[in-house]
């Protein structure tokens, strides 16, 4: 080679300013010094093998080069098989790996920026871009690295969340493509085994579209029957009927004092007692269980940052009971109606409250409160507040739902977002009214071919009017505040004013007004005006 040759090359190489930043002038350093940067944050590693350790940046080129390919996986297995996802990412030891995934690559990334500010060499640059620099490159080094160590600590999160809620065990299959699950909310309490369950429903939902209903069973349904295959049919084969004792809810109880025994291995006999009660009234086989603590159950709407109900009518806040009486005094609060934005405890007493109404008021509210918790946890806020939701959850919930089918209960629940839940209580309103002692002296044959219409997908008839009644005199029937279109408990209960009371001007409706009536104790105009509380929707 001729000598003149190896001497240019010698003097090419000095000169370059991407290598040889010296000989540069002091804007080229400058935009150097941001390309330098760039390419970290967008491509980690190139800055190296373009003016660094070129070994390095190879190296650090092939975990990005492999990153971005696990990276674009998961986005087509998220577009084809979202469910796979999703359970690899919860599943324990995938998610383990996942994190220190994270943790290795933040750290990786954080030296790859530091070995760039090396490469750039501050001291060369002008006095004033120095700052600069050093500022942006703390912007990126935050925004990157500082993301995937948060990804790491909410990924950590969750897994313990799924840990301690949800249970290790055998996938549970649809039955004739369905999945029945018993949800349940109840007082826990220190002098009580598990929960008293005061609210409980069976949400039904289809495997393939996640289009689901909600059955409301009353906590006063009497002489439920159990399936032939349940351990307590041979111990109430006439169903649980022994009287007013035998309410629906003290099942719970019952079993976990006197019959755990028949369910052995089981972690919650009480839960798997409910659930054979439930298939028996409803007709249908109820899969699993989650039970909700009622008290707690504020902390986790709190956590979502609250949620936002049509509200019916006027619903009071109980206060306590009075001692020696099954009085309360004067309701501490009032709840009224209108779109509310409702925080934790608000939502808690709206869905809890039955002071001078039904409880089939009650149900019709929980299933609104159910609702709204379902179509306003979005994604955002799950994301935005997920470690308190995750952390509530852990502190209320109880479940034998198998962990390692989260992924295609989340992917169900994504599908029903975007459908409205319809709803059947067992009881008044689309059973009977509270006059007739329906959940006293229930027709399972009925309820059955109720059920079956709801799910087969076919019209349920409206149930007929007793009487035709004028104009003039279905309106003085209907209560105030006239009804709402998601839920009606309207003349159903019993609870209505006296027709000729329309004649005389009424009073407005405040909360001074009804906090006057609840201190005078006049019961019967508060159950006429707090009538239509159980008309609302999701806000």
């Amino acid at each position: 080679m001729d000598p003149r040759n190896k001497e240019n090359d010698g003097a090419g190489l000095l000169t370059d300013p991407v290598r040889n930043p010296q000989s540069a002038p002091p804007h080229i350093r400058t935009k150097r010094a941001f390309i330098l940067l760039l390419l970290t944050l967008l491509l980690p590693g190139s800055a190296q093998v373009v003016a660094g350790n070129r070994r390095l940046g190879r190296r650090a080129l092939q975990v990005t080069f492999t990153v971005w390919a696990l990276v674009l996986a998961a986005l087509v297995l998220a577009l084809t098989n979202r469910i796979m996802l999703v359970n690899l990412v919860t599943n324990g030891w995938t998610s383990f790996i996942l994190m220190v995934a994270l943790i290795l690559l933040a750290v990786g990334w954080a030296l790859l920026f530091l070995n760039t500010l090396r490469i750039i060499r501050p001291p060369l640059l002008e006095r004033r871009m120095r700052p600069l620099i050093a500022g942006l490159l703390t912007v990126l080094v935050v925004g990157t690295s500082g993301g995937l160590a948060y990804g790491a600590y909410m990924l950590n999160i969750s897994r313990h969340a799924v840990g301690s809620i949800f249970a290790s065990g055998p996938s549970l299959d649809p039955v004739d493509g369905r999945y029945n699950f018993m949800l349940m909310g109840g007082d826990a309490g220190e002098d009580r085994t598990g929960l008293r369950p005061d609210s409980m429903s069976v949400i039904s939902v289809d495997a393939k579209t996640g289009k689901s209903i909600t059955f409301s069973l009353p906590r006063n349904f009497q002489n439920a029957p159990f399936p032939a295959d349940s351990p307590l049919a041979e111990v109430y084969p006439d169903g649980y009927n022994c009287g007013d004792e035998c309410i629906l809810n003290s099942l719970y109880q019952t079993v976990m004092e006197n019959y755990p025994d028949l369910y052995p291995g089981s972690a919650d006999p009480g839960a798997e007692a409910m659930m054979d009660a439930a298939s028996g009234i409803l007709d249908l086989e109820v899969q699993a269980y989650v039970i909700v603590d009622m008290e707690g159950f504020s902390k986790l709407i709190d956590a979502m940052g609250g949620i936002t109900i049509n509200v019916g009518g006027w619903v009071p806040i109980t206060a306590g009971e009075i001692p020696g009486t099954n009085r309360h005094y004067p309701p501490d609060g009032w709840i009224a109606p209108g779109t509310q934005k409702m925080d934790g405890y608000t939502a808690l007493w709206y869905a809890r409250s039955r002071e001078f109404v039904t409880d089939y008021h009650r149900i019709a509210r929980q299933q609104c409160v159910q609702q709204a918790m379902v179509s306003q946890l979005d994604p955002a806020t799950l994301l935005t507040r997920f470690q308190a939701i995750a952390s509530a959850g852990e502190q209320i919930v109880e479940t034998d739902l198998p962990q390692d089918q989260l992924g295609s209960f989340l992917d169900l629940a994504l599908k029903a977002k975007g459908q409205p839940m319809e709803r059947l209580t067992i009881g008044p309103p689309d059973f009977g009214t509270a006059a007739d002692n329906f959940v006293t002296y229930p027709d399972f044959d009925e309820i059955h071919a109720r059920v079956a219409e709801k799910i087969s997908g076919q019209d349920v008839e409206p149930a007929a009017p007793a009487e035709e009644a004028p104009a003039d005199e279905g309106a003085a029937a209907e209560p105030e505040g006239g009804t709402d279109t998601s839920t009606d408990i309207g003349t159903e209960t019993g609870e209505v004013a006296d027709p000729g009371a329309g004649a005389a001007e009424e009073p407005e409706i405040t909360q001074e007004y009804l906090q006057y009536l609840a201190e005078i104790q006049d019961d019967a105009t508060l159950g006429a005006l707090l009538n239509n509380n159980g008309n609302c929707s999701p806000g």
